[in-house]
């Protein structure tokens, strides 16, 4: 199970307590913000794309989706929503828990700007009944991050 490798991740850097896990569904961004009591933009949600046919994620608010102009001036390309099939294979995790950590290996994860609106924030952990918590600022010493990017707007 994903979330297994998320935990063992953590436990390994000697945080284990970062995971949080819920009986409800916290698969999308709107459950993720009900079962957490807060607002929308708060949850970080992983979207998986192909960059030139190569699998890329990008960690960005929950009320933000990409916006293909500056995806296109940033990327060189048109966003490619990776087939829900495909993702598991892909990434290491099956959609509704894709998350930042415990990826497979080679997959550059790369973190909008639309997330440092926010002190703090919740990205996936590996299922869809889990979320980590991490102040924003910290976020990239847990994400084997790519770079930072702008390439959301407003849903």
């Amino acid at each position: 199970m994903s979330i297994e490798k998320v935990k063992a991740y953590f436990a390994s850097i000697g945080e284990p307590e970062r995971v949080i896990e819920f009986e409800q569904s916290t698969a999308t961004s709107e459950l993720a913000a009900q079962a957490l009591g807060c607002e929308v933009g708060r949850i970080a949600k992983t979207i998986s794309v192909f960059v030139d046919k190569k699998p890329v994620l990008i960690l960005m608010s929950g009320d933000m989706k990409i916006d293909n102009k500056k995806f296109k001036a940033q990327f060189n390309c048109r966003p490619h929503m990776i087939p829900v099939d495909d993702v598991e294979n892909l990434i290491g995790h099956a959609v509704g828990g894709v998350c930042p950590f415990a990826v497979n290996e080679g997959v550059p994860i790369y973190l909008d700007a639309s997330l440092y609106r926010f002190d703090t924030v919740y990205p996936a952990a590996g299922n869809d009944k889990s979320t980590a918590h991490f102040k924003t600022a910290e976020l990239e010493r847990y994400v084997n991050s790519a770079g930072k990017v702008d390439v959301s707007k407003p849903k």
